[in-house]
């Protein structure tokens, strides 16, 4: 008889603050996410503090009042486990670890932490390696405190934080070596590219956990890794997918998130090659999730980032099974309706209808709903891309209409 799994979460307590450019709501958006974070890597979130605050605390992040408060919750229930919403400064970290005695990781720490656990390829995993390192070289000195010798007086004297310069030149070194090693890796991937002939590229992007994965499976019917998790795909994936008589290539590649760390930008520029190369981009957007146009908002900026917001794009909204608004009784007075009130259909006359009917389209991956429509869209854009570069093959791809018709007779 097999033994049943059991998976033990660490207890965790998470921490952001509301400041002006960080509403309440906002935050509790961001917290919401990063609750989702700590579940994928493994944790199980307690408890929830907050803060009202013009401006992070530079020593400790939140006001002396909070860390106490944070620290007599951690005591009393066994927390292992701090997590702060944003980035910490080495000196925050140094000085909320002297104030609680657990483990202090930021965001940015966690999203690293889910890359490790997720990367498979070497390649992968010398991206991941190396934003590691990139965060943890101006964070060593909080490592060897023990190390310390710089109090002074009787028997203190001596040649000071040597340990910490030596691990500082490692770290470096195996920057320096990490960078080699994927510039390498970079000419294998760049000639791998090359060798893929004239085909059209498409390349899916959009926020992590919006369906990338299974639209994927549904239309090249290949078994990428699929998981309702943040980051279930992290190594770039190309298929060969032929709808109706048209080839080409496609590529499932990493979900962006908001407060992406410029570590994992940085390291992960090389697999967004993928998107850089493609002919033409679909962004998936999750239409279920309340705060989807953020998310729009997030992955256009980072498109912008790595120059490529000016493909041609089709933004396909997945998810359609899973959206649901909120409602208003008939005799509710006080109630008033917001975005989360619309309906789908009226989802559709907003700002949706400018994007263009051939550049626009609601589908479920999961449940193949509007697939048809999904997969003729993709054919005609496509195609066009192809008779612009090859003229002369106009008379090998027709309409798919005409396309359908001779796969019928």
């Amino acid at each position: 008889m097999l033994e049943k799994e059991v998976i033990n979460f660490e207890k965790t307590a998470i921490v952001g603050i509301v400041t002006q450019n960080q509403s309440e709501e906002k935050l509790n958006e961001y917290l919401d996410e990063l609750e989702f974070l700590t579940f994928t890597a493994g944790g199980e979130v307690i408890k929830r503090f907050s803060q009202k605050m013009e401006r992070p605390n530079p020593k400790t992040f939140v006001g002396t009042g909070k860390i106490d408060e944070i620290n007599l919750f951690v005591k009393e229930n066994k927390i292992s486990t701090v997590i702060f919403d944003d980035e910490l400064t080495p000196s925050q970290q140094k000085n909320i670890s002297r104030i609680i005695d657990c483990k202090i990781l930021d965001r940015t720490n966690l999203i690293l932490d889910i890359f490790a656990q997720r990367a498979e390829t070497s390649y992968a995993r010398t991206q991941v390696e190396l934003a590691q390192c990139i965060y943890l070289l101006p964070r060593l000195s909080g490592l060897w405190t023990h190390l310390e010798r710089q109090k002074g007086g009787i028997g203190m004297r001596g040649p000071g934080e040597t340990e910490i310069e030596t691990d500082r030149r490692i770290v470096r070194d195996r920057i320096s070596l990490l960078k080699e090693k994927i510039k390498t890796i970079d000419k294998q991937m760049s000639i791998q590219r090359s060798n893929r002939g004239a085909m059209v590229r498409v390349a899916l992007v959009g926020y992590t956990n919006v369906g990338k994965s299974t639209l994927m499976n549904a239309i090249g019917k290949s078994e990428v890794f699929v998981e309702n998790k943040l980051f279930a795909t992290l190594d770039t994936t190309v298929r060969k997918v032929v709808i109706k008589n048209l080839p080409f290539l496609l590529s499932d590649t990493v979900g962006f998130i908001r407060k992406l760390p410029t570590q994992l930008v940085d390291s992960f520029k090389s697999t967004l090659d993928e998107v850089r190369e493609a002919d033409l981009l679909l962004h998936v957007v999750d239409i279920s999730h309340p705060d989807f146009e953020d998310h729009i908002e997030s992955v256009n900026q980072i498109l912008q980032e790595i120059k490529s917001n000016d493909k041609p794009t089709i933004m396909v909204f997945n998810k359609i099974d899973a959206y649901k608004h909120l409602t208003i009784d008939n005799d509710d007075l006080i109630t008033e309706r917001t975005r989360k009130h619309w309906t789908l259909d009226e989802w559709k006359q907003t700002w949706m209808s400018n994007v263009g009917h051939d550049k626009a389209l609601f589908i479920s991956a999961t449940q193949k709903e509007n697939f048809e429509e999904f997969r003729e869209m993709v054919y005609e854009a496509v195609r066009q891309i192809h008779i612009t570069r090859f003229p002369y093959n106009n008379f090998l791809y027709p309409d798919y209409k005409d396309a359908v018709e001779k796969d019928e007779e």
